[in-house]
This record gives structure tokens, C-alpha cells and sequence, in this order.
């Protein structure tokens, strides 16, 4: 299972606590099911969790927080208990941070969270309604299938549209998981098409719709690593001039060296050959291929086809 970023530790600690809390409790599977995280991942979340609070860190200022006989229980330190008084300007952040936070899996949207931002937008004056959380091109909705598929351990059939491959195609899948990375949805499941497990981006989601039927095939991971080389097509060495130098950023490289230029040489492992078609065209001059895995056509040839495609007078063909 891929490491959890710092940043999504975060959000799934602070959306679990409150759930926790309000359902006095719940077991160690319900739980890592709800917040898609393992039962190893969850210890080392309450046993930092019981670590937090205020100076000078005597027991009434800490959170209690346990797994015992195999049930989560979480208590607020006394400090919480005490009167909260805000400007407007924090009052509106925290605001934001909570509407944000509700966006998160895992969140109960009837839950404490909620009941205490709808008491805190009344109390300053203003309304969470008027604060939108950007979801990008996924919907609440689709997030909501699937979550509650994977919940409960059942199918749903996606229409799904495969950037690599250009193709769309209609499979049943066992949702394990909804997670956030890298600005992106990701839905990780079995899948009966290919039958083995696959990580889907929710935005190429074409379609969803809960089967009710329960899953039948192996377990998966809720979170696996988004990129496994696969070995096939081999690996591209590329010279990146300066404003490409996102790619560092965007892509599991395998290596990368600076030259005194400014100019980056970076190793990719490649699994499909589409995808490094199109990534060498849209950095068209900013690269220079140094060394090409064996069977790639090459740019040129690429790009060849896009005229064809597209009319080479730049008018489309169809």
C-alpha cells in the first residue's frame, strides 16, 4: 500500500476524529473500511493522536485516544469543553477549513462536523452553503456511489474512458477504496474486465451505477501505489529544458540529474506507448529524447499521426 502523504494523514486524522467520537466505538474494520487506511495505519494515527495537546501537555490538555479489543475510542481533552470565542476573520477560516474538511472520505455529512459548522456559520453571520469546495470534474455524487460501494462491499458497472489507450469500455468492479492524491480522484477496485485489481481516476468515470450485489472477487488494496512498472515497455531518457521541468513533479521518475544549464536528464519508466507519445508532443522543443525504450516509433511518427487524424491542411478529417 502507497505511504499517505503528510497532508492526506492530516485530513483523514482530523475527519476521523470527530466520527469516532460520535459513534463511541467503532470497530477497527469499520473504521480503515470508512477512511480507506489499514489497521497499521490507523495504530500509528491513534498513537500520535494521544501525543496532541496543549502546553504544558498535563492530561486534562491531552486527547485520549485508544484501540481496545479491537474498538477505536477517542475522548477530547477537557480543554474542548471550555468556551470558544473567535474573530470574524477566524471564524470565516475555520469555516473554510471545515466545508473543506467535509469534502474529505470518510466524513459523516450529519455529523458533528457538520452540526458544529452549521452552529458557527449561525453564529458569525454566515452560511457554509456560500463557500464552495472545488471538486474538480468529479461529482459529489459519483463520490458518493462509490464510497458507499466500497463500504459495503458491493459492485457497480462504470463506463470508463482509458486516457492510454484512447478506449472506452463498460466493466463491472468491487470498489475498495476513494482516495485523494496529486489533486486527483482516484477509485481503487477490482475488476472483473481485466480480473485483477486496477486504480481508476474517478474524472474518466463516464458513468456509475450501484449494482447492490455484493463483491465476489478478491480483496484489493484501498490505496495501492497509482504507478507499478510493469516492465514490458521498458524505460526513456529524456533532456528536459527548464519549463518542463514540472515533469520531475507529475511523474514517478527513476532517476534525474541537473546539468549546470539548468536542464534536467531524467530516466521514466514506461508502460504504455500512447502515454509517451503524447507526453514527448505536448513538451514538444522543451525535450530531447537521449535514449528511447526498443519498439517506440518515436515522435515523429506520433505526430505523423495526429496530422493524419486531423487533416494535414490542420482542418479535422471527419
Amino acid at each position: 500500500m502507497a505511504k499517505a502523504s503528510t497532508e492526506e494523514r492530516l485530513k483523514r486524522i482530523l475527519a476521523m476524529v470527530p466520527w469516532v467520537v460520535a459513534h463511541d466505538g467503532p470497530t477497527v474494520s469499520e473504521t480503515c473500511g470508512r477512511f480507506g487506511c489499514s489497521p497499521s495505519e490507523l495504530a500509528n494515527d491513534i498513537e500520535l493522536l494521544y501525543l496532541c495537546g496543549l502546553y504544558p501537555y498535563t492530561p486534562d490538555l491531552l486527547i485520549e485516544a485508544a484501540i481496545v479489543e479491537g474498538r477505536v475510542f477517542i475522548q477530547y481533552a477537557d480543554y474542548f469543553s471550555r468556551p470558544l470565542r473567535l474573530t470574524p476573520s477566524e471564524g470565516l477560516s475555520l469555516m473554510a477549513a471545515a466545508t473543506t474538511l467535509l469534502a474529505t472520505p470518510g466524513t459523516d455529512p450529519a455529523g458533528p462536523l457538520a452540526r458544529g459548522l452549521a452552529k458557527l456559520s449561525t453564529a458569525i453571520g454566515g452560511s457554509a452553503d456560500s463557500i464552495d469546495v472545488d471538486l474538480g470534474e468529479v461529482s459529489a455524487e459519483t463520490l458518493g456511489i462509490l464510497r458507499e460501494s466500497a463500504a459495503r462491499r458491493h459492485q457497480v458497472r462504470i463506463d470508463y474512458y482509458a486516457f492510454g489507450r484512447d478506449d472506452r469500455t463498460t466493466r463491472v468492479v468491487e470498489p475498495a477504496g476513494v482516495f485523494s492524491t496529486g489533486g486527483q480522484w482516484y477509485l481503487s477496485a477490482y475488476c472483473h474486465l481485466a480480473g485483477a485489481e486496477r486504480v481508476f481516476r474517478i474524472d474518466r468515470i463516464l458513468a456509475v451505477v450501484a449494482l447492490g450485489t455484493d463483491a465476489c472477487g478478491p480483496a484489493v488494496e484501498a490505496k495501492p501505489a497509482l504507478f507499478e512498472r510493469k516492465g514490458e515497455a521498458g524505460f526513456v531518457r529524456l533532456l528536459l529544458s527548464p519549463e518542463a521541468a514540472w515533469v520531475v513533479e507529475q511523474y514517478p521518475v527513476e532517476e534525474v540529474d541537473q546539468r549546470g544549464t539548468g536542464e534536467l536528464e531524467v530516466t521514466l519508466a514506461v508502460s504504455e506507448w500512447s502515454w509517451l507519445d503524447r507526453l514527448v508532443l505536448r513538451l514538444g522543443v522543451s525535450v530531447s529524447v537521449l535514449a528511447a525504450p526498443p519498439g517506440w516509433s518515436g515522435a515523429a511518427v506520433a505526430a505523423g499521426r495526429v496530422l493524419d487524424r486531423y487533416g494535414r491542411n490542420g482542418s479535422s478529417a471527419g
